[in-house]
């Protein structure tokens, strides 16, 4: 076979997408065909052949071309060891421990990929699954699980947190972290799924592809919702029902004040009465922002702003506590 290699970006984004906390076979397969459609000169594939193409066959190609690519950018460095399988067995077991893998996706795990070697390319400011890559090819017979504590690593993941919008990926996690959970020591990963149906949607997934515990946090006004997926709940998964309207509605109204004074504090104060309505919160703010004349209102950016205001006890309300404690329980 001819080829071209990879070039170090490539390489980077192959191991990237390779380790993301992404359903097995879907991105093993997508990483494999595109190395070989971008890189295999002779014999020229279609990516419709290579999708029919024997799971070992199209492990082994790509393989040769991705370890041919590394080791040619790496071939002056005299440090280069040999081949550590071990690597390769910990992050098949990790992805097996997580995801439910049939055996032809065992073909795609059974590879040889040079990710002893790929570490070396990876710089220290990255991702987070290739700064867990890298320490677990630094030390590969400590406990993933202590590595992941000590270095904050995130991964192994060992739960979801399935909620519905921008604002709970946020400031969840960082209202967590002040109160003691971190979700990159504990391997939490939130999952925003873009609306409370949306929701339903990936839990039915979810549930055919992770063996993970799925917490699942939906605003007041998706009690159907919750009929939807209450017939499919797994004893390991819990959901959360928001007491009072959405997320942004347990946001205490004197975080809200902090940050408006504090981000626009050469433009405008405002004070509670500013926020007193019976509408929702994300509604008065973006009233709010219109008759002051600021920017838009953006979801993201607010609870970036909320994040980073966070500096006491009483900027976390009782029921967003109430939903940390449920996290931290096995």
């Amino acid at each position: 076979m001819k080829y071209k290699n990879l070039t170090k970006e490539q390489i980077l984004i192959s191991i990237d997408r390779l380790t993301r906390f992404k359903n097995t076979r879907d991105k093993y397969i997508r990483v494999f065909t595109d190395i070989i459609t971008s890189c295999l000169i002779e014999p020229k594939l279609k990516k419709s052949e290579l999708l029919s193409m024997d799971y070992a066959e199209l492990t082994s190609v790509a393989e040769m071309i991705l370890n041919g690519s590394i080791m040619a950018i790496l071939s002056n460095n005299s440090s280069i060891k040999a081949t550590n399988v071990e690597i390769n067995k910990l992050i098949s077991d990790y992805e097996n421990s997580v995801f439910i893998n049939d055996s032809e996706t065992q073909e795609l795990l059974n590879n040889n990929i040079l990710y002893r070697q790929a570490a070396d390319l990876i710089e220290e400011d990255c991702v987070s699954n290739l700064r867990w890559l890298k320490m677990l090819v630094a030390k590969p017979n400590c406990s993933m699980h202590d590595l992941r504590e000590k270095y904050e690593l995130k991964y192994p993941i060992e739960k979801i947190v399935l909620a519905e919008g921008i604002t709970e990926e946020i400031l969840l996690p960082a209202f967590s972290r002040y109160l003691g959970l971190d979700f990159y020591k504990k391997g939490i990963q939130i999952i925003p799924a873009g609306g409370k149906n949306q929701v339903v949607k990936m839990y039915y997934k979810l549930i055919e592809e992770v063996k993970l515990p799925i917490f699942v946090l939906l605003d007041r006004d998706a009690e159907k919702n919750i009929e939807q997926i209450s017939p499919k709940l797994r004893s390991i998964d819990k959901i959360h029902l928001i007491s009072c309207g959405e997320f942004e509605d347990l946001l205490p109204k004197s975080l809200i004040i902090k940050t408006v004074n504090k981000h626009f504090e050469n433009f405008l104060s405002i004070s509670e009465q500013d926020l007193a309505s019976e509408y929702t919160t994300v509604y008065v703010l973006d009233e709010l922002f219109k008759t002051k004349g600021l920017h838009e209102f953006k979801k993201s950016e607010f609870a970036k702003l909320v994040r980073d205001n966070i500096t006491c006890d009483s900027d976390i309300s009782d029921e967003i506590k109430d939903i940390i404690k449920e996290l931290g329980q096995k």
